[in-house]
């Protein structure tokens, strides 16, 4: 499997993502610069976090316009996975491929810790190693991680089961305590925490690891199937 790990101006986070893809989980996997418009030749999308475009406008707001966004939205209309983490939950927020927006935290404060986060389903693509109610521990690093939807939009996430993970004790003041929410479709997933600083028992946590290999099982899966078809 080949991964697309995209950097923006401003990414902070793509040398763990990459290295919990290529050095960790021992799949292929390239740093994409955000001017570089073909990725026709990945099978996942990687969006990082950090502070891109150094957070003007709003937290994601102009990497979103950026024209690799379009091969992105072309990929995730595929059914391809795409994984926005912190600023890249943001990015996919602000370029409408998840609904919602990230706000400042309610304390007004960044926020770098281990936080407690709940499986709510296990049922996607990302997540299908996990078991419902399984709790992580996921370091979150964010000043605007405030997940608001208004109601209508709250009760269509509950509706089709897209609230993928949740804070057992909320930080940052996200509607129902929401640390994680996926498309309609399945194949886009946003989500604060880090689970790319969570792959190695180092880092004091590997409860990210199996997110990354459920995406590989799953993807291995649908391609055998594809081929055996052919």
């Amino acid at each position: 499997m080949k991964f697309a790990v995209i950097v923006f101006p401003g990414s902070n986070c793509d040398q763990d993502m990459y290295h919990a893809v290529k050095e960790v989980i021992g799949e292929e996997g390239d740093l994409v610069w955000y001017q570089d418009s073909n990725l026709e030749n990945y099978d996942a999308i990687l969006l990082p976090g950090g502070f891109s475009y150094g957070d003007y406008l709003r937290s994601g707001a102009i990497a979103a316009n950026s024209k690799i966004m379009e091969q992105i939205k072309l990929h995730a209309a595929k059914g391809k996975p795409v994984l926005g983490v912190c600023n890249g939950f943001q990015i996919l927020t602000e370029a409408g491929l998840l609904p919602g927006a990230l706000l400042r935290n309610k304390g007004l404060s960044f926020m770098c810790h281990q936080e407690e986060i709940i499986v709510e389903n296990n049922e996607t693509l990302f997540t299908s190693g996990y078991q419902v109610g399984e709790v992580l521990r996921l370091p979150i690093a964010h000043g605007e991680g405030n997940y608001f939807c208004d109601q209508e939009t709250l009760r269509e996430l509950e509706k089709h089961n897209q609230i993928v993970f949740t804070y057992r004790t909320n930080p940052n003041g996200s509607t129902a305590n929401i640390a994680g929410i996926i498309n309609r479709a399945g194949n886009v997933l946003g989500m604060m925490p880090h689970p790319e600083r969570a792959v190695e028992t180092l880092l004091g946590s590997n409860d990210g690891l199996l997110l990354f290999q459920s995406i590989i099982r799953n993807w291995r899966e649908s391609y055998d199937a594809t081929n055996a078809r052919i």
